[in-house]
């Protein structure tokens, strides 16, 4: 059976994926598709969320997918995600995605979101997942932060 560590630092969630924006991922004005970018924040998320639990981790929900920026064929993306929360078997991971003019280096920052996912055992069942070892003002923020998005999002659940 896994044993789950009881405490764990978000920094052990960590992970940052780079990709290059091709034709195939555009739409007609050059731009790449929200849905290309949902899938691989999705996949960031998934491998964050189970970096930290070792559990295969799903999603359970975006909330709060901003593009901020357009994203240009030819431009390098650069996804960064960590979770931020945890409860008993979820973990809420933040997904930073920027995009960078590989030729003049120009950078900005194109999206921000924040994805909850589950952590599942062998039978698919719902897993317990380690508490976050906060050790910094911005984890404790972010921790913060992250705590009200669930609060109200679940207050939503129960009271559409």
């Amino acid at each position: 059976m896994l044993k789950t560590p009881k405490y764990k630092k978000p920094q052990e969630s960590y992970v940052e994926t780079n990709h290059l924006v091709l034709p195939s991922h555009a739409n007609a004005l050059g731009t790449i598709f929200g849905g290309v970018v949902m899938s691989w924040i999705d996949i960031a998320a998934a491998i964050s969320a189970q970096r930290y639990s070792k559990r295969v981790s799903v999603t359970a929900s975006v909330d709060a997918l901003h593009f901020i920026a357009p994203m240009l064929v030819g431009d390098s993306v650069n996804i960064k995600a960590k979770v931020v929360f945890t409860g008993r078997t979820s973990m809420i991971v933040f997904v930073e995605v920027t995009s960078e003019k590989i030729l003049t280096g120009e950078k900005k920052q194109c999206v921000t979101a924040h994805l909850s996912m589950v952590a599942l055992d062998l039978k698919k069942e719902p897993a317990p997942v380690p508490k976050l070892l906060l050790t910094t003002k911005a984890e404790k923020e972010a921790f913060s932060r992250a705590a009200e998005r669930r609060a109200f999002l679940l207050s939503q659940l129960k009271n559409p």
